[in-house]
Protein backbone atom coordinates (compact mmCIF):
# COMPACT_ATOMS: atom_id res chain seq x y z
CA UNK A 1 0.00 0.00 0.00
CA UNK A 2 0.86 3.50 -0.30
CA UNK A 3 -0.60 6.47 1.45
CA UNK A 4 -0.34 10.27 0.56
CA UNK A 5 1.06 13.09 1.96
CA UNK A 6 1.27 13.04 6.01
CA UNK A 7 0.14 16.67 6.99
CA UNK A 8 1.04 17.56 10.34
CA UNK A 9 0.16 15.94 14.07
CA UNK A 10 -3.57 14.73 12.64
CA UNK A 11 -2.09 13.38 9.86
CA UNK A 12 0.57 11.01 12.01
CA UNK A 13 -2.39 10.58 14.36
CA UNK A 14 -4.47 8.75 12.11
CA UNK A 15 -1.49 6.25 10.58
CA UNK A 16 -1.04 5.35 13.97
CA UNK A 17 -4.33 5.14 14.65
CA UNK A 18 -5.10 3.08 11.66
CA UNK A 19 -2.13 1.29 9.38
CA UNK A 20 -1.31 -1.21 12.18
CA UNK A 21 -5.31 -2.58 11.36
CA UNK A 22 -4.98 -2.17 7.60
CA UNK A 23 -1.50 -3.83 7.60
CA UNK A 24 -3.36 -7.41 9.42
CA UNK A 25 -6.65 -6.71 7.10
CA UNK A 26 -5.27 -6.26 3.81
CA UNK A 27 -1.83 -8.77 4.82
CA UNK A 28 -0.16 -5.52 3.79
CA UNK A 29 3.49 -6.97 2.16
CA UNK A 30 5.10 -3.33 2.03
CA UNK A 31 3.96 -0.07 3.41
CA UNK A 32 5.30 3.12 1.84
CA UNK A 33 4.26 6.40 2.86
CA UNK A 34 5.21 10.15 1.97
CA UNK A 35 6.35 12.31 5.15
CA UNK A 36 7.29 15.29 3.39
CA UNK A 37 4.85 17.90 5.22
CA UNK A 38 4.88 15.61 8.39
CA UNK A 39 6.25 18.21 10.74
CA UNK A 40 4.23 20.88 11.17
CA UNK A 41 3.51 20.48 7.64
CA UNK A 42 7.18 21.34 6.69
CA UNK A 43 9.20 18.39 6.37
CA UNK A 44 9.82 15.82 8.47
CA UNK A 45 12.23 14.97 11.76
CA UNK A 46 14.31 11.81 12.83
CA UNK A 47 12.13 11.77 15.51
CA UNK A 48 8.73 11.73 13.30
CA UNK A 49 10.31 9.27 11.21
CA UNK A 50 10.72 6.79 14.04
CA UNK A 51 7.12 6.86 15.19
CA UNK A 52 6.14 6.27 11.68
CA UNK A 53 7.97 3.21 11.42
CA UNK A 54 7.01 1.76 14.57
CA UNK A 55 3.31 2.35 13.34
CA UNK A 56 4.08 0.29 10.33
CA UNK A 57 5.60 2.12 7.54
CA UNK A 58 8.71 0.45 5.72
CA UNK A 59 9.75 3.68 3.56
CA UNK A 60 9.32 7.22 3.71
CA UNK A 61 9.31 9.21 0.78
CA UNK A 62 9.59 13.03 0.52
CA UNK A 63 8.99 15.79 -2.08
CA UNK A 64 9.23 19.96 -2.08
CA UNK A 65 9.72 20.21 1.48
CA UNK A 66 12.06 17.72 1.95
CA UNK A 67 14.80 20.14 3.60
CA UNK A 68 12.74 21.73 5.64
CA UNK A 69 13.98 21.02 8.55
CA UNK A 70 17.86 20.99 8.71
CA UNK A 71 18.13 17.80 10.79
CA UNK A 72 16.78 15.79 7.38
CA UNK A 73 20.52 17.01 5.99
CA UNK A 74 22.61 14.55 7.93
CA UNK A 75 19.58 12.32 9.44
CA UNK A 76 18.72 10.84 5.37
CA UNK A 77 22.42 9.84 4.74
CA UNK A 78 21.64 7.65 7.97
CA UNK A 79 18.23 6.47 7.24
CA UNK A 80 18.10 4.29 3.72
CA UNK A 81 14.50 4.01 4.26
CA UNK A 82 13.47 7.99 3.86
CA UNK A 83 13.84 8.66 0.40
CA UNK A 84 14.39 12.08 -1.21
CA UNK A 85 13.34 13.24 -5.02
CA UNK A 86 16.01 11.24 -7.07
CA UNK A 87 16.15 14.36 -10.01
CA UNK A 88 18.31 16.50 -7.86
CA UNK A 89 21.77 17.22 -9.95
CA UNK A 90 24.37 14.65 -9.01
CA UNK A 91 26.32 15.47 -5.93
CA UNK A 92 23.58 18.62 -4.93
CA UNK A 93 21.55 16.71 -2.55
CA UNK A 94 22.33 14.12 0.57
CA UNK A 95 20.37 10.61 0.33
CA UNK A 96 18.67 8.88 -1.73
CA UNK A 97 16.44 9.18 -4.73
CA UNK A 98 15.25 5.48 -4.89
CA UNK A 99 16.29 2.32 -3.09
CA UNK A 100 15.97 -1.37 -3.27
CA UNK A 101 14.14 -2.65 -0.41
CA UNK A 102 13.70 -6.34 0.95
CA UNK A 103 10.21 -7.50 2.13
CA UNK A 104 9.99 -9.53 4.50
CA UNK A 105 8.73 -12.25 2.28
CA UNK A 106 11.41 -11.94 0.16
CA UNK A 107 10.53 -9.94 -2.08
CA UNK A 108 12.61 -6.80 -3.65
CA UNK A 109 11.27 -3.81 -3.75
CA UNK A 110 12.65 -0.86 -6.09
CA UNK A 111 10.86 2.28 -4.24
CA UNK A 112 11.43 5.49 -6.00
CA UNK A 113 10.60 9.33 -5.59
CA UNK A 114 11.07 12.20 -8.03
CA UNK A 115 9.72 15.61 -8.47
CA UNK A 116 7.63 17.06 -11.19
CA UNK A 117 9.41 19.57 -13.61
CA UNK A 118 6.34 21.73 -14.30
CA UNK A 119 5.32 24.75 -11.61
CA UNK A 120 7.86 23.30 -9.21
CA UNK A 121 11.36 23.45 -8.30
CA UNK A 122 13.78 23.42 -11.22
CA UNK A 123 15.46 20.15 -10.90
CA UNK A 124 17.26 17.79 -13.07
CA UNK A 125 14.47 16.11 -16.33
CA UNK A 126 11.91 13.70 -14.57
CA UNK A 127 11.41 11.69 -17.12
CA UNK A 128 15.20 11.08 -17.79
CA UNK A 129 15.79 10.42 -14.58
CA UNK A 130 13.01 7.63 -14.35
CA UNK A 131 14.50 5.96 -16.71
CA UNK A 132 17.54 5.45 -15.16
CA UNK A 133 16.50 4.14 -12.14
CA UNK A 134 14.51 1.72 -13.76
CA UNK A 135 17.10 0.97 -15.92
CA UNK A 136 19.66 0.27 -12.69
CA UNK A 137 16.94 -2.28 -11.06
CA UNK A 138 14.53 -3.74 -13.93
CA UNK A 139 11.38 -5.05 -12.97
CA UNK A 140 11.61 -9.21 -13.30
CA UNK A 141 15.23 -9.10 -13.33
CA UNK A 142 16.62 -6.67 -10.48
CA UNK A 143 12.91 -6.40 -8.44
CA UNK A 144 10.06 -8.01 -8.01
CA UNK A 145 7.94 -4.65 -7.90
CA UNK A 146 8.64 -1.01 -8.64
CA UNK A 147 6.61 1.91 -6.95
CA UNK A 148 7.34 5.90 -8.56
CA UNK A 149 5.88 8.29 -6.41
CA UNK A 150 6.10 11.31 -8.24
CA UNK A 151 5.75 14.04 -6.36
CA UNK A 152 4.14 17.14 -8.72
CA UNK A 153 1.37 19.63 -9.42
CA UNK A 154 0.63 19.15 -12.95
CA UNK A 155 -1.78 16.20 -13.20
CA UNK A 156 -0.69 16.31 -17.29
CA UNK A 157 2.84 15.49 -15.93
CA UNK A 158 1.72 12.52 -13.70
CA UNK A 159 -0.54 10.87 -16.04
CA UNK A 160 2.56 11.19 -18.71
CA UNK A 161 4.77 9.25 -15.88
CA UNK A 162 2.15 6.39 -15.77
CA UNK A 163 2.30 6.02 -19.33
CA UNK A 164 6.07 6.27 -19.51
CA UNK A 165 6.70 3.45 -16.76
CA UNK A 166 3.54 1.73 -18.27
CA UNK A 167 4.81 -2.16 -18.02
CA UNK A 168 8.24 -1.01 -16.43
CA UNK A 169 6.41 -0.86 -12.38
CA UNK A 170 4.27 -1.58 -10.37
CA UNK A 171 3.14 1.46 -9.09
CA UNK A 172 2.92 5.27 -10.50
CA UNK A 173 1.45 7.44 -7.85
CA UNK A 174 1.02 10.97 -7.72
CA UNK A 175 1.60 13.36 -4.45
CA UNK A 176 1.65 16.70 -3.91
CA UNK A 177 -1.56 17.74 -4.40
CA UNK A 178 -3.49 16.33 -1.20
CA UNK A 179 -6.77 15.13 -3.23
CA UNK A 180 -7.65 11.62 -3.81
CA UNK A 181 -8.29 11.52 -7.65
CA UNK A 182 -10.86 8.97 -9.01
CA UNK A 183 -8.89 7.76 -10.92
CA UNK A 184 -7.38 4.46 -10.01
CA UNK A 185 -6.67 1.74 -12.74
CA UNK A 186 -4.29 -0.56 -13.52
CA UNK A 187 -2.97 0.77 -17.49
CA UNK A 188 -2.95 -1.66 -20.81
CA UNK A 189 0.80 -2.66 -19.94
CA UNK A 190 -0.27 -3.96 -16.30
CA UNK A 191 1.24 -0.51 -13.98
CA UNK A 192 -1.23 0.38 -11.31
CA UNK A 193 -1.83 4.03 -11.59
CA UNK A 194 -3.38 7.05 -9.50
CA UNK A 195 -2.79 10.29 -10.45
CA UNK A 196 -2.80 11.60 -6.78
CA UNK A 197 -3.36 9.66 -3.44
CA UNK A 198 -4.60 12.30 -1.51
CA UNK A 199 -3.19 13.28 2.11
CA UNK A 200 -3.19 11.64 5.75
CA UNK A 201 -4.65 14.79 7.04
CA UNK A 202 -8.05 17.02 8.21
CA UNK A 203 -10.10 18.01 4.95
CA UNK A 204 -12.02 19.90 6.74
CA UNK A 205 -8.93 22.65 5.57
CA UNK A 206 -7.04 23.79 2.63
CA UNK A 207 -4.88 21.08 1.32
CA UNK A 208 -4.80 20.24 5.20
CA UNK A 209 -3.77 23.50 6.27
CA UNK A 210 -6.37 25.53 8.95
CA UNK A 211 -8.45 27.50 6.46
CA UNK A 212 -7.97 30.96 8.24
CA UNK A 213 -4.28 31.77 6.55
CA UNK A 214 -4.81 30.42 2.86
CA UNK A 215 -8.47 31.95 2.42
CA UNK A 216 -6.95 35.41 3.00
CA UNK A 217 -4.26 35.08 0.99
CA UNK A 218 -6.61 34.03 -1.80
CA UNK A 219 -8.58 37.09 -0.94
CA UNK A 220 -6.34 39.85 0.39
CA UNK A 221 -3.01 38.70 -1.53
CA UNK A 222 -1.82 39.55 1.90
CA UNK A 223 0.70 37.11 4.24
CA UNK A 224 -0.10 37.86 7.78
CA UNK A 225 0.86 34.35 9.30
CA UNK A 226 2.33 31.05 9.18
CA UNK A 227 0.44 28.16 7.44
CA UNK A 228 -0.42 25.80 10.39
CA UNK A 229 -1.77 22.04 9.57
CA UNK A 230 -5.59 21.89 10.32
CA UNK A 231 -6.20 19.96 14.03
CA UNK A 232 -9.70 18.31 12.95
CA UNK A 233 -10.18 14.58 12.45
CA UNK A 234 -8.09 13.29 9.87
CA UNK A 235 -8.41 10.91 6.70
CA UNK A 236 -6.29 8.22 5.94
CA UNK A 237 -6.02 8.27 2.37
CA UNK A 238 -3.86 5.60 -0.17
CA UNK A 239 -3.52 3.06 -2.63
CA UNK A 240 -3.58 -0.56 -2.53
CA UNK A 241 -1.70 -2.81 -5.35
CA UNK A 242 -1.42 -6.40 -5.62
CA UNK A 243 0.92 -7.41 -7.99
CA UNK A 244 1.65 -10.91 -9.94
CA UNK A 245 4.91 -12.70 -8.12
CA UNK A 246 5.66 -13.74 -11.64
CA UNK A 247 6.04 -10.63 -13.33
CA UNK A 248 6.12 -7.91 -10.46
CA UNK A 249 3.05 -6.13 -12.61
CA UNK A 250 -0.64 -5.08 -10.93
CA UNK A 251 -3.19 -7.16 -10.78
CA UNK A 252 -5.29 -5.11 -8.35
CA UNK A 253 -5.46 -1.48 -7.47
CA UNK A 254 -8.09 0.39 -5.33
CA UNK A 255 -8.38 2.90 -3.24
CA UNK A 256 -8.04 3.44 0.61
CA UNK A 257 -10.43 6.07 2.71
CA UNK A 258 -10.00 5.82 6.22
CA UNK A 259 -11.82 8.14 9.05
CA UNK A 260 -12.62 11.97 8.68
CA UNK A 261 -15.34 13.19 6.59
CA UNK A 262 -14.67 11.67 3.48
CA UNK A 263 -16.48 8.33 2.43
CA UNK A 264 -14.88 5.09 4.00
CA UNK A 265 -13.21 2.63 1.13
CA UNK A 266 -11.37 -0.34 2.36
CA UNK A 267 -10.77 -2.83 0.24
CA UNK A 268 -11.94 -6.35 0.61
CA UNK A 269 -9.97 -9.52 0.56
Amino acid sequence: AFFGDIVGKTGRKIVGANLPMLRDRLKLDFVVINAENAAAGFGVTEKICNELFEYGADVLTMGNHTWDQRETLSYIDREPRLIRPANYPKGAAPGKGSNLFEAPNGQRILVMNVMGNLFMETLDDVFATVERELGAAPLGEVADAVLVDIHGEATSEKMAMGVFCDGRASLVVGTHTHVPTADGRILPGGTAYQTDAGMCGDYDSVIGMDKEEPLRRFTTRMRSARFEPATGEASMCGVFVETNDATGLAIRCEPIRVGGVLTEQIPTL
